[in-house]
């Protein structure tokens, strides 16, 4: 194994980090911004006015783009296993 592998097989795993958790994160990003602007406008700063919409909202993207990250997952899965001779030392 060289260098460059390793750092393309750790490059390509923090990609699919990234994408599977991309739709969760961007939810909670939506919905605490929204959350945000109702309590400036309305003055109420009350904190579990903040957690419970947004552990709901992430609660239900995972549930609906759950197929789908799950099939991401096991596709770079069976990409690392299809590839598994390419890891060993032994030449």
């Amino acid at each position: 194994m060289s260098d460059t592998f390793v750092i393309a097989l750790f490059r390509e795993a923090l990609t699919t980090v990234l994408i599977v958790a991309a739709p969760m994160l961007g939810v909670g990003l939506i919905v605490g911004l929204t959350i945000s602007v109702l309590q400036a406008t309305t003055q109420i700063h009350e904190q579990t006015l903040t957690f419970i919409p947004k552990i709901l909202a992430v609660l239900l993207s995972m549930i609906f783009f759950g197929p789908w990250m799950l099939h991401t997952l096991i596709s770079f899965f069976e990409k690392i296993l299809g590839n598994l001779d390419q890891f060993t030392f032994i030449r």
